[in-house]
Parts: structure tokens; sequence; C-alpha cells
């Protein structure tokens, strides 16, 4: 029975991305931190398949008929179990909860799509929008921006699949040409560095692209850079209108190649990350306003980490990612940040909340039907 004093949080975990398993660990922590006094949680989970359970807390994905609360392949047929009304109600007091807090990661969960759902369904959701999170995954059209912007991102090439079988050499020998070696290649819509290989000879390179377009339709090969990793938290203020509350600086070093996969998730010492990052402190501040401008020309909402690179040699800043559904494991920057940042994890996650929340009102009272004079 829920409890008419408290707000029905939805965390809505899981997907059908390349990062299911990254948003199970990401879950277990905004549910286990999520303000009990303050908030009542219902588990919600997204299985490969894309449909919708009602979950519980041990962050698992019940396969019961009896928990379904959405079956993608259901609509248009009559079928009694598949409780939609429960999730999409027009009502907020049929619904299961009062707002959404998506902890999905990767393609068609981060990218826009399930904003596009909630949207549509005019229910509160924690984070970015519709039209920041697509532009945010994105590493193309990302970089397309922050370069319209006047900020530096490092250089790169963009290969789309039908492109890429018919001119294949004609790519290889441009990136040799104009990027030189090591480069990066890049699914262009994927997080967490799946499908991403450092590349540092001619002769791997169309593996490794070919590998990427395993998951995605569109690659980005980019130049690397010698340059210390840099990520920073970013964090829309509840005075609306005001600066975002950007975070101290934090600094990977990884133990692997590079920042990959396996060391963000799969190996406990795959990297050390340094809060704050130690570097001068003119330097920090740069970096700093630099991640709001970026938080700011992408259209941010909610929250956002920014990833960037300081060249070794030249301190020059340049864009590298941004991430609008950011971890929030045990281990995941965005939370460490942000508590360095004097802001505890439980306390971060209520003013999440209330932001979404605040946001939906705002949007409600936007006149949705042309009302001439």
């Amino acid at each position: 029975m829920s409890s008419p004093n408290k707000t029905r949080v939805a965390v809505l975990y899981g997907g059908r991305s390349g990062e299911h398993e990254v948003s199970l660990m990401s879950a277990k922590n905004v549910i286990e931190y999520l303000d009990r006094s303050r908030f009542e949680v219902v588990p919600v989970g997204i299985d490969k398949q894309g449909v919708w359970f009602l979950g519980d807390e041990t962050h698992t994905l019940p396969q019961a008929a009896d928990r379904m609360l959405f079956k993608p392949n259901a609509i248009g047929k009559h079928v009694q179990h598949v409780q939609a009304s429960k999730v999409f109600s027009a009502k907020s007091t049929e619904r299961v909860f009062d707002v959404i807090f998506p902890v999905i990661h990767g393609t068609l969960c981060e990218d826009g799509t399930v904003q596009g759902l909630l949207e549509l369904a005019d229910v509160p959701y924690v984070g970015c929008g519709v039209l920041s999170s697509a532009m945010g995954m994105d590493k193309d059209v990302s970089k397309r921006l922050i370069h319209n912007a006047g900020l530096r991102v490092p250089s790169y090439v963009v290969i789309k699949r039908g492109e890429w079988e018919k001119h294949a050499k004609t790519f290889c020998e441009k990136i040799i040409k104009t990027l030189g070696f090591p480069v990066f290649v890049k699914p262009s819509n994927t997080g967490s560095s799946v499908g991403v290989e450092k590349i540092k000879h001619a002769e791997d390179l169309i593996d490794a692209i070919e590998k990427a377009f395993l998951y995605d339709v569109k690659v980005v090969v980019e130049k690397g850079i010698n340059a210390h990793e840099l990520e920073v938290a970013v964090l829309e203020s509840k005075d609306y209108g005001s600066d975002p509350i950007v975070s101290v600086v934090g600094e990977v070093r990884p133990t692997h190649e590079f920042y990959s996969y396996a060391a963000k998730y799969l190996d406990q010492n795959g990297a050390e990350l340094i809060i704050p990052a130690t570097f001068p402190k003119e330097v920090l501040e740069k970096v700093r306003v630099f991640a709001k401008d970026i938080f700011n020309v992408l259209e941010c909402e909610g929250m956002a980490r920014v990833d960037l690179f300081l060249e070794k040699d030249t301190h020059e800043i340049y864009f590298n990612e941004i991430n609008t559904i950011p971890g929030f494991t045990a281990i995941s920057m965005y939370p460490k940040l942000m508590g360095a940042s004097g802001v505890s994890y439980s306390e971060l996650l209520t003013h999440l909340v209330e932001l979404a929340i605040a946001r939906h009102k705002r949007k409600t009272a936007l006149c949705r039907e042309y009302q001439p004079e």
C-alpha cells in the first residue's frame, strides 16, 4: 500500500543496450540510497527483449506474467495480463508511481528514446530531455556542436556503414593521412566504452572498425591525444535559471591501455581515480568552466558527466564525450565527484527527483493548443 505522504519513485533499470548489466549495478545503488523517509521505491525492470516488469529490490528481472507492465509486441493485440495502463495512465492517481528515475545506459535507453516515450505519456522523469539525450549519445553530433561553439575537440573521421562497405580502403587511407596513430575507434552511439578500441597500427584498423559496426551503424575514428583523462559532474540548480552546480575535477588514471569497459566494470584495479585532480588551481577552474559550457551548449537538464582531455604538453582542454545518465555504481565517478563537492549520494538523488517534478510542472503549464486572441 502506497503512503500518501511519500513520492513514489520508479527506478527504471535494465534495458536493451549492451550496457544492461551496468544498469543493474547502478540501480542497486540508487534503490539503496533513495531517502525512504521521503520516497517509496518502485523498481521497474526492462529485459533485453524490451518487456517491462514490476521488479523487486533484488534488482533482478522477474519473468512472471503477473508482474508484466508492458510488452512491445503486444501492441494492437488484446492481452489481458499486459498492464500498460499501470505505467502510462494519463491520470497520475492511477499510476504505480509519481516520477521515473531512469538508471539505464546506452542505446534505446539513454539516447532520447525512453525520454520521448515518457514525454508522450506525460510522466515526470529524472535527467536530460529528448534533445540533449540524443545529442549527448551521438559522439559525432555532440562533437560537431561543441566544435561549432568554439570549444576544442580531437580531430576525427566519421564512417557510416553503407559508405564503409563501398569505400573501406579510401577511409583507411584518409585516417592514416589525417589522423595518424594511435587512434580510438568508437561506435558513435554507445557508452561505457562498449566497442571502443585503441589502435596503434594500420594493419589493425579494419578489424577494429568492423567490430565497432557490430554496435552501431556509424563509427567515429578519433585522433589519440597524449592527455590526462578528466571527468566533471554537472548538476542542474534547483534555482531555475541559475548556473548549474559544477563538481570538483576528477582524474582517471587507467591501469589498462585506456579506460575501457573492462577497466571500468570488470577489474577492481582497472583505474586509479584521483578526486580532486592535482593540477594547478587555474587549470582546474578552466576545466570546470569548460564542463559547464558543454552542459549548456548541449542544453542538458538534471545531470551529466562531462569527460575531457587535458593535453599533457600544452594543458589545452578537449571535449571527449558527455554522459547524460552517468553510472551510479559504488565506484562510479559522478556520485563520487558530487560527494567530494559536498553533495552526498542521498542528497543528490533527492535533488534530481525534485528537479524532475519541478520541470514537469513547468512543462504541464505550457499551452498545447493554439489559442487565437
